[in-house]
């Protein structure tokens, strides 16, 4: 384990966290803490995990490399 303060542990969560607050929590004014919730739930559940582009699956989303994989 890494001294306190040095993020090398948590760089997964830290990258999804920085990604989630540039994209979603900073371009976005919420009315209630209910609806940034289920937005924010969209986001993971929907977009991030199906569709978005991610760099180390050759800039596929999550679904095409899967299936990419499942013929190889």
């Amino acid at each position: 384990m890494s001294r306190r303060g040095n993020g090398r542990n948590n760089a997964v969560a830290e990258r999804f966290s920085q990604l989630l607050t540039r994209e979603r929590v900073m371009r976005k004014i919420y009315a209630t803490r209910d609806h940034a919730r289920s937005n924010t739930f969209a986001y993971i559940e929907v977009f991030y995990n199906i569709r978005r582009k991610h760099g180390e699956a050759n800039n596929l989303p999550p679904m095409a490399y899967e299936k990419l994989e499942e013929f190889k």
